[in-house]
């Protein structure tokens, strides 16, 4: 090859730089944009980068036109470009091209913007997971050929800073940009190598430094690790080194700053979105996104920059789990004339292991703490023969209580310190909730917690909710219009201070992305007044049940938002309904059946889209798995299996194992012989009614549910081979008829008790409580059908109109059942064509046309009209004119 030509004496150069560390997103970035401007020069701002040492890497550099910094004249530069970067500070000498007149500058990110960016005439930045992803797809766009071994660096970066897809800054385009690469011969077992090599022994000594330095900081009740260490020389991999601490450790959030000569190294990663990095970051000069940033800092110590790192990052981090953020609401008490006996029973109702005590409450119903007695010395007095006994002989008396804005460290002390095992959190003298030992263990032991592959199936309570934002997840996935009733909904509970949310199976699918319209608004207070008000503002109507603080709202469109107030459940016994007091949303959440629908999503305008997850349920949901939230849960309720049977099938889950012996359990203590037949059929038909419900009466079987329905009714092969024919015929239908609505349950229903008697079918519709209305269909309808049946199998010749007389007394779901146990083409063919051609058929003559004709109404009408119907079925006649004549003849005939 020839000797390039010389820059220190060219005019109008075009320069492409990157930040000083360049990273492989930076490294792809400027090749990508050499290939935009293919007679720029290449400049990197630092020191020679180590990722140049590997081979690939310095023969893809070795095709850019690349320059030292030392031969770069600035007064020459006419226009710089700036990839993966818009900070003036990161780009060495070349600042200094910034703002000079005559010097375009165009600039390539995907950082976020801040104060002090540099200004580009041209800028071309998005938010994506990496910078060569946008100029991928300008490359894309302009028709530029891409080689295998660029493909291949430009992949690179894209894993690189999208942590192979996995980081919460991953885009769409980010996968696009990739798969585009791909087809251009991108090479992932090289991708792979540089991603996941082996560590040398500095790196290996360097981590370890960072692993022995690392020190943790409770920021506002949050732990943040800050990693402190000091070397001779610059280390180009300090960053990665970094990032590979915070996934062995597991840590929330880590800044580790690296002395390296004369200059400190910053760098910041982050899982929290309470600790935002690139805040802290930022205000050290340097830049990057809330969950990774770096900086690099001169002119102070390590032990002073630490220090300034602390003091930002309490400035930085947002406030969290203060007491009234982890305590439990309402604080269940009662008074101290109580005996031990009623304790006991609050005790279990409750399902809690300390009841606060207070005297009676006075004229204004405030209630004063006395004290608070435990599960153990209940059971203690009960064993003594002391069940009579007030409570006051023998609470704890004056206990340590908390305000509502103590943060953890306080809690902490407390609880531990003074072995107290209730805290009882108060506001203005009022006891406004409470925090237990289980709910600080919890708390502590979170961040660190990991599962031993022994995962429980049941989730206890958790005081630490998880959190996130949804509302971009909200935007994507509900429709405009939706979202401005969410909105509106919030409006509503904000003018009442009320806190609102989105709960259960809604912001189930909704995570999901599934389609699911029914909103469940639960309000922490009066849902019954915030419906009404609703109401009242909108214009709509709106049903309320006192007894269980719920209410519906019906639109003008019949469109339905159900609301309820927080409640707390208990059952008086098993299969019973529940008894309903009011609570705090997280007892709402931990009532309910399943994990998975406990997730909730708040729409109160200041956290309007905050998914709150205080069970796992997100995690669940991953895993595919339907878990209890404890272990009574099929005893207080056991129409919950017939729940998880049907999410299970629905969803593609599986049922956890110890949830599985639970309703093991529940068959063998016979729980369901107590559930009311209206509430079995509720369910069954539930089941009934999803697309393909096979999976769902088949686990039904194998957990031997089905005789509780009807002591003789089975699921073998040739009841599923008629499910699955079933299935077929109503997919057709459905296809052929999407305006036709018939009750899929019931076609399903037929199937179900096919081969049954009529005394055994009578028994299975009075223990399922089946309304009367539909009794025709499994009496009459079932008995003729099957003669129908009979004769479209056998009869040779039937024309339309015997076919129609037959067939036209069957409604719909019993048409749909004859079709799909037909064995024979013949019957299938005639009751296919029934459907499709005959069925709804209606002459035009009608009875005003004849006594518009004279004729005196009588027997004579049914007789015209039925031959002129048969004659139009049966291709005779076909206009109306057809049809008169066709009447006059049979009037006449009837007249002679």
């Amino acid at each position: 090859m020839g000797k390039r030509k010389s820059v220190k004496n060219r005019e109008n150069l075009t320069v492409i730089t990157t930040h000083n560390n360049a990273d492989y997103d930076a490294f792809a970035s400027l090749l990508a944009a050499q290939k935009l401007y293919p007679n720029s020069v290449v400049v990197l701002p630092g020191t020679k980068e180590s990722n140049l040492r590997h081979f690939f890497i310095q023969s893809i550099v070795y095709m850019m036109n690349l320059e030292q910094m030392s031969n770069i004249d600035i007064n020459s530069v006419s226009t710089l470009v700036l990839v993966d970067t818009k900070k003036k500070s990161r780009i060495g000498r070349l600042a200094k091209a910034v703002g000079k007149p005559g010097v375009e500058i165009h600039v390539y990110d995907h950082h976020p913007s801040s104060n002090g960016d540099v200004q580009g005439d041209i800028e071309i930045c998005r938010s994506t997971g990496a910078t060569v992803t946008i100029l991928t797809e300008i490359l894309r766009e302009k028709n530029i050929p891409i080689t295998a071994d660029e493909a291949t660096l430009f992949c690179l970066g894209i894993h690189e800073d999208t942590g192979s897809f996995t980081f919460s800054s991953t885009t769409k385009e980010d996968f696009l940009a990739a798969a585009y690469l791909m087809e251009q011969g991108a090479n992932l077992n090289i991708v792979s190598s540089l991603l996941a090599r082996e560590y040398s022994p500095e790196q290996i000594s360097v981590l370890n430094d960072l692993i022995r330095s690392s020190v943790f900081h409770p920021v506002h009740g949050i732990e943040v690790a800050v990693s402190t260490i000091s070397l001779e020389n610059y280390f180009a991999d300090f960053a990665v080194l970094v990032h590979k601490l915070m996934k062995m450790e597991n840590m929330d959030a880590l800044i580790a700053l690296g002395q390296m000569g004369d200059r400190i190294h910053v760098v910041g990663r982050s899982r929290l979105p309470e600790v935002n990095v690139g805040k802290v970051i930022k205000a050290l000069g340097g830049g990057g996104h809330s969950f990774a940033a770096a900086a690099t800092v001169k002119d102070r110590t390590l032990a002073q920059l630490e220090a300034e790192v602390l003091a930002l990052l309490h400035k930085h981090v947002e406030p969290r789990q203060k007491a009234r953020d982890v305590m439990s609401t309402p604080a269940i008490s009662t008074t101290v004339d109580v005996s031990i006996k009623k304790a006991a029973a609050l005790l279990t109702q409750y399902n809690i292991n300390a009841l606060l005590i207070t005297d009676p409450p006075d004229e204004e119903g405030n209630k004063q703490l006395r004290g608070f007695i435990s599960r153990q010395v209940v059971e203690k007095a009960m064993h003594h023969n002391l069940s009579e006994v007030p409570v006051l002989e023998y609470m704890t008396s004056d206990p340590m209580t908390v305000p509502k804005d103590a943060d953890l460290q306080a809690i902490q002390k407390l609880v531990i310190e003074n072995k107290q095992r209730i805290l009882p959190v108060m506001d203005d003298g009022h006891i406004v909730g409470v925090i237990t030992r289980t709910d600080l263990l919890n708390l502590l032991i979170s961040r660190n917690h990991q599962h031993d592959g022994k995962e429980s199936d049941v989730r206890s309570d958790s005081s630490r909710a998880y959190i996130r934002s949804a509302s971009k997840m909200m935007r994507d996935r509900l429709s405009p219009g939706y979202l401005e009733l969410v909105r509106e909904l919030g409006k509503i509970a904000d003018a009442m201070g009320l806190e609102a949310f989105l709960v259960g199976g809604f912001v189930r699918d909704l995570v999901m992305s599934h389609k699911n319209e029914d909103f469940d608004v639960v309000v922490e207070g009066d849902g019954i007044a915030f419906a009404r008000r609703f109401a009242q503002v909108h214009g709509y109507r709106v049903h309320s049940h006192s007894e269980f603080g719920t209410a519906v709202i019906i639109m003008e469109d019949g469109f339905k938002i159900d609301v309820a107030s927080a409640r707390f459940e208990y059952y008086a016994s098993p299969a019973s309904l529940p008894v309903v007091e009011t609570s705090s949303l997280k007892m709402d959440l931990y009532r309910r059946d399943f994990t998975v629908n406990t997730m909730a999503i708040q729409i109160n305008e200041k956290s309007f889209g905050t998914l709150i997850d205080y069970f796992g349920a997100q995690r669940d949901i991953k895993a595919k798995a339907i878990r209890v939230l404890h272990n009574l849960s099929f005893v207080e309720d056991p129409t919950r299996v017939f729940r998880a049977i049907r999410f299970e099938q629905r969803y593609g889950f599986s049922i956890g194992k110890l949830t599985s012996n639970l309703i093991k359990n529940a068959v063998k203590m016979d729980f369901f012989r107590h559930l009311s037949g209206r509430r079995l059929f509720s369910e069954l038909k539930l089941i009934l009614e999803d697309e393909n419900p096979i999976g769902a009466v088949d686990r039904m079987a194998g957990y031997n549910l089905l005789p509780f329905i009807h002591p003789d009714l089975d699921f073998g092969p040739e009841k599923q081979d008629l499910f699955e024919s079933v299935k077929e015929v109503l997919t057709w239908h459905d296809l052929q008829f999407m305006d036709d609505s018939y009750m899929k349950w019931a076609v399903q229903f037929l199937a179900l008790f096919h081969g049954f008697d009529q005394d055994q079918v009578d028994a299975a519709l009075l223990r399922l409580e089946i309304a009367p209305k539909f009794h025709d269909l499994f009496y009459e309808h079932r008995q003729y059908g099957r003669q129908c049946l009979y004769r479209l199998e056998r009869e040779d010749k039937m024309v339309n109109s015997e076919l129609y007389r037959m067939l036209t007394l069957l409604p719909t779901e019993m048409l749909l059942f004859l079709l799909a146990r037909a064995k024979s083409k013949k019957a299938k063919r005639r009751l296919t064509r029934f459907l499709t051609e005959l069925k709804g058929v209606a002459c035009l003559l009608s009875g005003k046309t004849l006594k518009q004709m004279g004729i005196k109404p009588g027997p004579i009408y049914k007789k015209v009209l039925d031959a002129v119907l048969d004659a139009r079925l049966d291709g005779k006649v076909f206009t109306f004119e057809d049809e008169m004549a066709l009447a006059v003849r049979l009037i006449n005939d009837a007249n002679a």
